[in-house]
């Protein structure tokens, strides 16, 4: 088959032409053949030329349509780009099946998606200018390069100058202001090819060839003295202040090298108009500008944490009092006093106890804490119960257990909360169960009265 024509590589602008179809891939096995394990990829159509990108260089491929068919990845094996046709997308449009409309022969137009083009030639480009000033500046090699959906990365190594040993966040700060200089500099990006490995290694490159014949070099600024100068296949904008903007977030350290995340281009004005609205409410909130918003953060912060001690000094005394409440109920049931008097197997809360008195069961309703304060409540009082403390938080609908392991109140819960409707567990001291209406709660507890009882 013939190599497609690149048009890309010709005019980097290019945002569509016209093409003859070559060939049309639907066979699983053909596809296959050419070393794409992907399931999804059913229709590969052939050109004799395209000004669509595949994938390559770590730049994700161009998007758009051919003669209405939509376009959603392209790749490149073997000098000739194969279009992966949507057929989803084709179908619902009505359109009619590609395999009977890609003839051999046909001539149709094509179309990229300039937007996602650009946006991808901002980032890659400005990748480029980074990954030069790290070179530049500190010896550092990129290792690799990602492209992803919210924010790019680079893997910086230190490896040229052994007097860097570490990229701090300073130093990086350095390498974006170099790298914005280069753009409002509006230096030229030059694509160069050469035939051979020779030729390109006369070019100043950051980074040796891996490559011998039919390498594509890309160049920003002054040859002799580039900002970058390194081997690429990728499509870059023809003057550096295309770019617009460079902005580092944050480096880390990773496997030995230095994680650089980054955006470039409209992603980067776009991550700035986020945070500059963050920052205006904050603002606003706080009633500060942006020079001593830091301060009265601080200032807000302090005064909450001494709310927050104040809050959980009063928390720690109510669990204290609530803890001793109990405990003198099961000393009150030790010594035989209950009070009140109830007929054989009704429920009653006796005078002398705080608790509901049920069958020598204890049962306490405290619906203004969370479910492991209540916990803390009752874990104290453990060796001193006789038979069950229940404590129920009636928000959640959730009801703690709590014996000295006669009971076992796991085995409770894991035999009988699940027949209404409930979950839990827990072990032979205490275990939580939770219920989706009060009314289950009711019923659970009434078994377990009965339980006890028989």
């Amino acid at each position: 088959m013939n190599k497609t024509v690149r048009l890309y590589q010709q005019d980097v602008d290019l945002r569509e032409n016209d093409a003859v179809v070559l060939s049309l891939l639907t066979d699983p096995q053909e596809i296959a053949a050419l070393g794409i394990k992907d399931k999804t990829v059913q229709c590969l159509c052939v050109l004799d030329q395209s000004v669509f990108f595949p994938e390559g260089g770590g730049q994700p491929s161009d998007r758009g349509t051919i003669d209405g068919y939509a376009v959603c990845h392209t790749r490149e094996l073997d000098d000739i780009v194969y279009h992966q046709i949507d057929l989803e997308a084709c179908r619902a449009a009505g359109l009619t099946e590609p395999s009977s409309y890609f003839t051999p022969g046909r001539r149709v137009h094509c179309e990229i998606d300039w937007n996602r083009r650009f946006d991808n030639m901002q980032r890659h480009c400005g990748e480029h200018i980074l990954s030069g000033m790290f070179f530049r500046e500190y010896g550092g090699v990129n290792r690799g390069f990602h492209m992803g959906d919210d924010y790019m990365t680079i893997d910086i190594s230190l490896e040229e100058k052994p007097e860097f040993t570490e990229l701090t966040m300073d130093m990086a700060l350095h390498v974006e202001r170099l790298a914005n200089e280069v753009i409002w500099n509006n230096l030229p990006v030059i694509t160069r090819r050469f035939a051979t490995k020779a030729e390109a290694e006369q070019l100043p490159l950051r980074k040796k060839l891996a490559i011998e014949k039919d390498i594509s070099i890309v160049c920003v600024g002054d040859p002799t003295n580039p900002a970058d100068s390194v081997a690429c296949c990728g499509t870059h904008p023809k003057f550096a202040g295309q770019i617009g903007l460079i902005k580092i977030w944050k480096v880390e350290a990773n496997k030995g090298m230095f994680r650089v995340y980054c955006e470039a281009g409209q992603r980067a004005l776009q991550d700035y108009d986020t945070k500059h609205e963050i920052l205006t409410k904050l603002n606003h909130k706080y009633s500060a500008s942006t020079c001593d918003l830091l301060e009265k953060v601080k200032i807000a912060e302090d005064k909450m944490s001494v709310v927050r001690t104040e809050l959980y000094q009063l928390k720690q005394s109510v669990i204290r009092q609530r803890s001793q409440m109990i405990k003198g109920d099961l000393e009150l049931l030790a010594a035989g006093i209950t009070g009140g008097q109830a007929a054989p197997g009704e429920q009653t809360a006796p005078s002398a106890l705080q608790g509901t008195y049920l069958n020598g069961i204890l049962l306490y309703e405290f619906n203004d804490m969370k479910v492991d304060d209540l916990l803390t409540i009752g874990r104290p009082l453990l060796d001193e119960i006789k038979k069950l403390v229940l404590i129920l938080d009636g928000q959640s609908n959730t009801l703690l257990l709590f014996s000295n392991g006669e009971i076992d109140c796991g085995k409770l819960v894991k035999e009988n909360a699940s027949i209404y409707h409930g979950k839990g567990g827990g072990n032979k001291n205490s275990a939580r169960a939770l219920f989706d209406k009060r009314e289950y709660v009711e019923t659970f507890i009434d078994l377990i009265e009965k339980h006890l009882r028989s």
